[in-house]
């Protein structure tokens, strides 16, 4: 699987995010402040200060959502989820084609999330666009609902055309670096837990959270 799309937060949670973002006005800064030397050059939009005391409040909020989430834990297998930011575009605003660094000062890039806030309908263009071999996905979600992609993958932020675009970025260091490897964990996972829930306990299935428990610890960092 490239990609995963969850509903992570109800969305009277993110329009209450939203309230409190507009309500902020002192802590917001130009996004090319933690972009590097060539993606200055086609980032354009801001960002919310990460050591401000609201952004630290709603980081927490995310973080714990993911964590807890038992379908997004098995899918990223998170050692650490960092980096989290708050951003908004405002029409003109959008981020070129790019790939986020591998290693961070705050952790290695094995996968990213946005999280939209926002509904679709409240601004024009926006689209996060995930390139594939074959096409680029074009990807705009409900409000509280997050996308979650290799890090590997060429992608941009379409420009906006009117209205305000608010997410929620951040970026996963997995268990398990490669992504084929954390994909075939994922499937054995989801077909054990689907079997359990049909079936119930038994020696056999016993056996095949065996193997996934030694493969994770074979394949883990």
């Amino acid at each position: 699987m490239e990609y995963l799309t969850h509903s992570l937060i109800e969305k009277s949670e993110a329009h209450e995010i939203i309230k409190k973002l507009k309500a902020e006005k002192s802590s917001w800064q130009d996004g090319k402040k933690t972009a590097g030397s060539h993606s200055a050059e086609i980032k354009s939009n801001f960002q919310l200060d990460r050591n401000s005391k609201l952004s630290i409040e709603l980081r927490d909020i995310i973080v714990n959502k993911i964590i807890l989430n038992p379908l997004l834990k098995s899918f990223t297998l998170p050692s650490l989820i960092h980096g989290v930011m708050f951003t908004k575009s405002l029409a003109g605003h959008g981020y070129g084609s790019h790939i986020d660094n591998p290693y961070m000062p705050s952790g290695r890039s094995d996968l990213s999330f946005t999280l939209f806030l926002n509904s679709p309908e409240d601004y024009e263009g926006g689209e996060l666009c995930i390139q594939t071999i074959n096409k680029t996905e074009e990807i705009k979600l409900s409000a509280g609902e997050m996308i979650i992609y290799p890090s590997t993958k060429l992608h941009s932020v379409a420009e906006v055309k009117g209205g305000e675009r608010y997410v929620c970025v951040g970026w996963i260091q997995s268990y398990i670096q490669n992504n084929e490897d954390r994909n075939f964990l994922f499937g054995l996972d989801a077909g054990a837990k689907g079997i359990l829930a049909k079936h119930g306990r038994s020696d056999e299935l016993d056996l095949i959270f065996q193997a996934y428990s030694n493969l994770l610890r074979r394949l883990g960092d």
